[in-house]
């Protein structure tokens, strides 16, 4: 005959209470149980086979920062490679399609800019500026999402080389996810800065 402890007894009697909970829970949710290792494997994207939300906003948000690091340090070609081939730029100015019009036509603004640009002061380093994006909402719907976020500039353009906050706006997208990677089908930015570009007072976002 084996005998049991007082100690023996509470967990015997902790563990039947835990079980029990726990198939408790999964008679109520529907749950099942899976191995930890499901052999779920991750693509080369980052997202899981099967998807999640998770996953596709981490790959969405990854885009959008992309989109800002290219814009910029100047990669035209990474700019433009956050868009569809069909995909569409509406900065204010009229919607520009495809990613060649998109490469041609900002090509085209950098040429001017640099031709009318001033040297500036020699003693100083070049001024640059950074854009940041917050306030990121995202409903994704199958290989459709539709996203909405402000974005505000940062730059350092004055003698003093000291950063100040010069523009802001919001952005209004929707992006497709094409070969398992999230690109921008239409981009629509806003600039508060400009009168015509500006929002409208009602509120973007569902």
């Amino acid at each position: 005959m084996m005998f049991y402890t007082k100690s023996d007894i509470q967990v015997f009697s902790a563990r039947k209470i835990i079980s029990g909970a726990v198939l408790l829970c999964l008679v109520i949710t529907g749950c099942r149980c899976d191995p930890v290792d499901s052999g779920r494997k991750n693509t080369a994207a980052g997202s899981s086979e099967t998807g999640s939300y998770a996953d596709d906003r981490a790959l969405i948000e990854d885009l959008q920062a992309r989109y800002m690091f290219a814009l910029d340090f100047g990669d035209l070609e990474g700019y433009v490679a956050t868009f569809t081939e069909d995909g569409i730029l509406d900065i204010g100015m009229g919607e520009w399609r495809s990613r060649d019009t998109i490469y041609r036509v900002l090509s085209a603004i950098n040429d001017s800019e640099e031709d009318t640009g001033s040297p500036g002061d020699p003693e100083l380093h070049p001024a640059t500026g950074r854009h940041h994006i917050s306030n990121i909402v995202i409903r994704i719907d199958g290989d459709t999402a539709y996203g909405r976020a402000y974005w505000f500039h940062m730059s350092n353009d004055n003698p003093q080389r000291s950063a100040t906050l010069d523009s802001y706006g919001h952005y209004e997208d929707v992006m497709a996810k094409v070969n398992g990677s999230w690109l921008f089908a239409r981009r629509k930015i806003f600039n508060e800065q400009v009168p015509d570009w500006a929002a409208p007072a009602e509120n973007p976002c569902w």
